[in-house]
């Protein structure tokens, strides 16, 4: 898989992809990141990226020009183009399964007030949100979305069963996890777990994981309903 990150803080990226299951990934050639430098597809000797605001009001916005200029450069004909936007649909795990298994992903980083809307308009860009708040751009956004896809590609982890028990994998939370020591502070770990019985920790797992969605993300239930 490639991946390609247009922003006009590349250097925002340049350690953040070489930690974890992301840098393994990579040395291992399952994924390829790229990251764009905006101001690289600019026309003025400025360089700029960004205008006001056409009708008045605070904050500069994105140019559409050299956003598109960049697109068309970069994405291929399989390419899906994602423009990271707080008014984008919230990026759920049933979509980074969707996303990790394109050829190309073009995450687009947005900045300042906003983003031209001809761009989306011209390039028929998917606007994705990782949460109801605001951010100063899309840089982290996309760090997320890479970080969550690429740990579904195969290969990615040893254990892939790792992933496909994660949270939000089916709809629901993951279920509590514990290591050693056995007691801490006086709090053990459920006897079930040291039992042996793989069937009886399998319920009790199941169990487990209804019930703390039931307690913290009712909602989710209530979709999945």
């Amino acid at each position: 898989m490639r991946i390609d990150i247009i922003t006009i803080f590349p250097e925002m990226f340049r350690e953040v992809f070489d930690f974890g299951i992301v840098r393994r990934a990579r040395e291992a050639k399952i994924v390829d990141v790229h990251v764009h430098d905006l101001r690289d597809f600019t026309t003025d000797k400025h360089r700029s990226t960004d205008d006001a605001s056409y009708g008045g009001g605070p904050g500069m916005v994105m140019k559409v020009e050299p956003m598109v200029s960049a697109v068309e450069a970069i994405a291929t004909d399989r390419a899906r183009l994602v423009l990271l936007s707080p008014r984008g649909a919230p990026l759920l795990q049933d979509k980074v399964k969707e996303l990790s298994a394109v050829e190309q992903l073009v995450l687009v980083a947005g900045r300042y007030e906003g983003v031209d809307e001809r761009f989306v308009l011209a390039t028929g860009a998917e606007e994705l949100s990782i949460g109801d708040y605001v951010l100063s751009g899309g840089e982290i956004p996309a760090m997320v979305v890479v970080d969550a896809l690429v740990r579904l590609l195969p290969g990615a982890i040893s254990d892939p069963a790792s992933a496909e028990q994660d949270s939000f994998s089916h709809g629901i939370l993951d279920y509590p996890h514990y290591t050693r020591p056995e007691e801490f502070r006086g709090f053990s770990v459920p006897e079930v777990l040291l039992s042996g019985n793989h069937a009886a920790i399998r319920q009790w797992r199941q169990r487990q994981a209804l019930t703390d969605t039931e307690v913290r993300r009712p909602e989710l239930l209530i979709t999945k309903n």
